[in-house]
């Protein structure tokens, strides 16, 4: 296959689809993804002979040499600490008396504190376990479905990616080479975004179906209630609080806001009296699990980039796909199709990492803001946390539930559509994703 890129003529042989096809097999045998990668980086290096091997090493060992990837474990450790603290039940006591006085109010409550949950933690995983633990239970004893309740989680959950801080604008912005305080401040709106358009389409269906009734309450009793909840569990919101004012005020690196994140709620947790040295083994074991599937991924998929972009496949993807259509729209609706697509069939991360670089020259030769193409690019993977066969929050609700995953995935279906809405308005309308920038970064 020739690809024509306008100073040179790309030709993709055996040295560039047998490596894919390696990688295609090794997913689909289930074999870690860091490792599939770097199997496909090695044999595409080997077979093409444009990059001596001993790239390999060095990449592996520049692909992490970052400041900002600290941040990663440090939020992944501050969500850990949140939940062996008990802080989480009290983000659900607030979330629930806002809520309470309208009809859904427990599902909106859920998905309230999937939001909270997220601006501390930023993984998507974390927060579906968390809050799934406290909450389905009792969605399912306020009369919705077991598996509509998952679903619901699982949604609510896909905002750990998508509201600041969040691990996988972290990766972005190291891969493109953005401030990661740049793409929190950008992704504020559309994070919010997508956490109201699940609350509404719970809503609308709570309407359809009537599973959930609501509390027949004065605006005072409803304050009052509210009250009594933020007087019993306001020192929780202290923790989040450090983590926004110190980035959006500039006062604190991502890096340094986790940091500090990780110390007050362990300091918190001393103090209640909830948190014990013996608890840190498991905290920590649990983290470093966590840790250790993304930074390995982060790792082989250097020496991977690098080889592409010699190879010019990158340039070559963007004039082939350019030839076929000029039209922005188009070439928009396109890459929000390999996004999501993408993203059902592999994580985050390693979608970050391959094709964040291949796309991004598409996006810029339409004119669109890298800015907006990243805050689009993760909100599209995020819709592939509940669509299978790969959709993570999936797994994570079945797994703690034992509910049928094909189950919670036609149930999960609103929320597919209500999200891709989403995506679709923050592609086309950029300032959605820009207009809290600064006028340098429109």
């Amino acid at each position: 296959m020739l690809w024509q890129t306008m100073n040179q003529t790309v030709e993709l042989g055996w040295d560039f689809y047998i490596p894919v096809l390696m990688f295609v097999a090794l997913i689909a045998l289930a074999v870690p993804v860091w490792a599939a990668i770097g199997t496909a980086a090695i044999a595409m290096l080997v077979m093409s002979g444009d990059l001596p091997l001993s790239l390999v090493g060095e990449k592996l060992f520049t692909g992490i040499d970052a400041f900002a990837l600290t941040a990663v474990p440090l939020f992944i450790l501050t969500g850990d600490v949140l939940v062996r603290t008990g802080l989480s039940r009290k983000f659900l006591d607030v979330a629930e008396a806002l809520t309470c006085f309208a009809k859904g109010g427990f599902g909106s409550a859920t998905v309230l504190v999937c939001g909270m949950f997220a601006a501390i933690s930023g993984s998507d995983a974390a927060g579906a376990a968390a809050v799934g633990r406290m909450t389905i239970d009792r969605l399912v004893e306020s009369g919705y479905p077991r598996p509509y309740a998952c679903a619901l989680v699982a949604a609510g959950a896909c905002t750990g990616i998508l509201i600041p801080p969040s691990i996988a604008y972290i990766i972005i912005g190291l891969v493109l080479g953005i401030s990661a305080s740049t793409l929190f401040l950008a992704a504020l709106i559309p994070g919010l975004a997508i956490l109201i358009s699940i609350l509404i389409t719970n809503l609308i269906m709570n309407r359809l179906y009537a599973w959930e009734g609501g509390g027949m309450m004065t605006m005072g009793e409803w304050f009052a209630n509210l009250l009594r909840s933020l007087k019993s569990g306001w020192y929780a919101f202290i923790v989040p609080g450090i983590i926004f004012y110190g980035i959006f005020s500039g006062r604190l690196t991502p890096t340094e806001a986790g940091a500090t994140a990780v110390v007050v709620t362990i300091l918190m947790g001393f103090i209640l009296g909830t948190l014990r040295l013996a608890d840190f083994p498991a905290m920590l074991v649990s983290s470093a699990k966590v840790n250790g599937v993304i930074l390995p991924i982060i790792a082989f998929s250097a020496p991977l980039a690098e080889a592409l972009a010699i190879m010019g496949v990158p340039q070559g993807f963007v004039t082939s796909v350019t030839m076929m259509t000029d039209e922005p729209w188009l070439l928009i609706l396109l890459m929000i199709g390999i996004l999501i697509a993408a993203g059902c069939v592999m994580e985050t991360t390693p979608n970050i990492v391959i094709l964040a670089p291949i796309l991004k020259p598409l996006a810029d030769n339409i004119g669109m803001n890298e800015i907006q193409f990243c805050i689009m690019m993760i909100t599209a993977l995020g819709v592939g946390f509940i669509t299978p066969p790969l959709g993570l929050n999936l797994f994570v609700v079945s797994g703690i539930t034992g509910e049928s995953i094909l189950k919670i995935a036609w149930r999960a279906i609103p929320f597919v559509l209500c999200m891709f809405v989403v995506v679709l308005l923050i592609a086309y309308v950029p300032a959605i994703s820009t207009s809290l920038l600064p006028e340098i970064y429109k």
